[in-house]
């Protein structure tokens, strides 16, 4: 699983660089989120643009990096392609994360 992370805006972006989270490679994304955002800001923002298939594995392993972060730090979607948000939504999951349309979305100050 290729993952690379930086910090911006206090803000950790973690971006998935594989086209597919599935069965195959989802206890390797797994460990891979679990040293990636190790300490650092609050927000973590996941960008899965370069995905474009995700299965119930994948999406296992989103929830299960989601619950290794601390209970102080959140972890938000963006760059959902149409086939992965449509997973997300279908599961309900769209209520469980923020998804946001793209990276500079969720990048974005919040109005309100």
């Amino acid at each position: 699983m290729c993952l690379s992370s930086r910090i911006e805006d206090e803000v950790m972006i973690v971006t998935v660089t594989a086209d597919r989270i599935d069965a195959a490679v989802a206890i390797q994304f797994k460990e891979d989120m679990r040293n990636a955002p190790a300490g650092g800001p609050p927000r973590v923002v996941l960008d899965l643009a370069a995905v474009q298939f995700i299965d119930s594995s994948g999406l296992g392993a989103i929830v299960a990096s989601m619950k290794q972060l601390s209970a102080l730090r959140r972890l938000d979607l963006a760059g959902l392609t149409p086939a992965v948000d449509k997973v997300f939504r279908l599961t309900r999951m769209d209520t469980v994360f923020r998804l946001f349309p793209s990276l500079s979305a969720a990048l974005a100050p919040e109005q309100g």
